[in-house]
């Protein structure tokens, strides 16, 4: 730009400057049409003058030569954005329309006063597309900042109040009021809390979940725990809590159990409880989804390990002197029959062989175990074993190995 177009061009703005308090407030107007295009407006009218008249200043200082743009206007008032609710597509619309409108004053008050030709003006534009970048960059990186920092905290919060209601820890009145707000839930209505194994550290087996539900129309939060993925679920009808189980199925990739339906929140963490024992009733290393309410056997033998593993062991043992392949087939039949509803047809057709095979495999079971698949006692017990050993291979292993030390002579080597 030329000598004379830069004095020009400064003497336009200077005019401009002794009206920055009135030409501030007209921006303002522009600027909050604009907001109302880009879905409304959060900021007080007085509020927006007030940083139109600050940013206006700060443009007309640097057309005029006088000072360089100050960054940390735009910084600031991104941050005070961001309290304020105002999206930041919204902001970015009001930027540019806020230096659409400083460019129209720009040859409104060229042509009026002649102080600045038309190539002055097109060297000028160049000037003012770069203060826009600038103001818009400073302004978007102070608006996330600040929206990071709200939402980092109000995802504390929300994990704090969270674990409050799972464990009941410190849960009082004023806790509960503020837990339930996070959660968007009434205290009073009915829940299901949902527990999944965690396979690793920081893994979420269940992280499409919140997202699958409410295509359900089904509402629910959840929470990571170091051994655990839990969500708290909202159900407003009877049918919503098999819709729940349905999902879950579709979803789980690993053990996953189900409370039973309550009906206030404060109890939340008993239904945690459920939910976790629920877990520890299905297949080690499976993913099956586990109602507490509909196993209710598997529930009973995972609420006592230590006794229904070595009970497990007790029974299963002396299949270990048969080859491993043998061993595994028996009790593969075992848990087939008891599946198909103790048919030994059905039994026979999920195993691919003849009911007389079937039988042949009980008799061998009966032979090596003690207990009898055609006597209550004994179909009551391989049932119990059956699922110890089901659970935790490894503790009931553990469990026998214990077992035996126990059962040694005082003082024998």
């Amino acid at each position: 730009m030329s000598d004379g177009s830069d004095s020009g061009l400064a003497k336009l703005v200077v005019g401009l400057l002794e009206r920055a308090d009135e030409l501030g407030d007209a921006m303002a107007e522009r600027i909050r049409s604009v907001a109302n295009d880009h879905g409304g407006n959060c900021v007080p009218l007085e509020d927006l003058r007030e940083s139109c008249r600050v940013e206006l200043r700060n443009v007309l200082l640097v057309l005029a030569g006088r000072a360089p743009l100050d960054a940390s206007v735009g910084a600031t008032e991104g941050r005070r954005r961001a309290q304020q609710n105002v999206p930041e597509a919204t902001l970015i619309a009001s930027y540019r329309a806020g230096i659409k409108f400083v460019w129209e004053l720009l040859i409104a008050e060229a042509s009026a006063t002649g102080l600045v030709d038309h190539e002055g003006l097109v060297e000028a534009v160049s000037s003012i597309w770069a203060v826009q970048d600038t103001m818009i960059e400073t302004t978007v990186a102070g608006h996330r900042e600040a929206t990071t920092e709200r939402l980092r905290s109000a995802e504390q919060e929300r994990s704090a109040l969270l674990e409050a209601l799972l464990t009941n820890r410190s849960l009082d009145a004023g806790m509960l009021l503020a837990a339930i707000d996070v959660l968007h839930m009434p205290r009073y209505g009915s829940f299901a809390v949902v527990a999944a194994e965690v396979p690793s550290v920081g893994r979420q087996p269940l992280a499409r979940m919140e997202q699958a539900l409410s295509r359900s129309h089904i509402h629910s939060v959840w929470h990571m725990r170091p051994d655990t993925h839990v969500g708290i679920v909202q159900l407003t009808s009877a049918r919503q809590y098999d819709e729940l189980v349905e999902v879950l199925e579709g979803e789980s990739v690993s053990r996953t159990g189900v409370s039973p339906v309550y009906d206030d929140l404060y109890n939340t963490s008993g239904s945690l409880w459920y939910a976790k024992i629920a877990i520890q009733s299905g297949r080690a290393g499976g993913c099956a989804v586990t109602v507490f309410d509909d196993c209710l056997v598997a529930i009973a033998v995972a609420t006592a390990p230590e006794i229904t593993q070595r009970l497990a062991r007790n029974i299963f043992d002396p299949l270990d002197a048969l080859p491993e392949a043998e061993r595994n087939v028996l009790i593969d039949t075992l848990e087939a029959w008891m599946a198909c509803g103790g048919s030994t047809e059905e039994t026979a057709k999920h195993m691919y062989c003849h009911p007389n095979t079937v039988r042949l495999r009980f008799r061998r079971i009966t032979e090596y175990t003690g207990r009898s698949t055609s006597e209550p006692q004994g179909i009551t017990e391989l049932c119990i074993a059956l699922h110890a050993l089901r659970q935790n291979p490894e503790g009931a292993a553990r469990g026998a190995a214990q077992g035996r030390n126990d059962l040694r002579m005082p003082g024998a080597s």
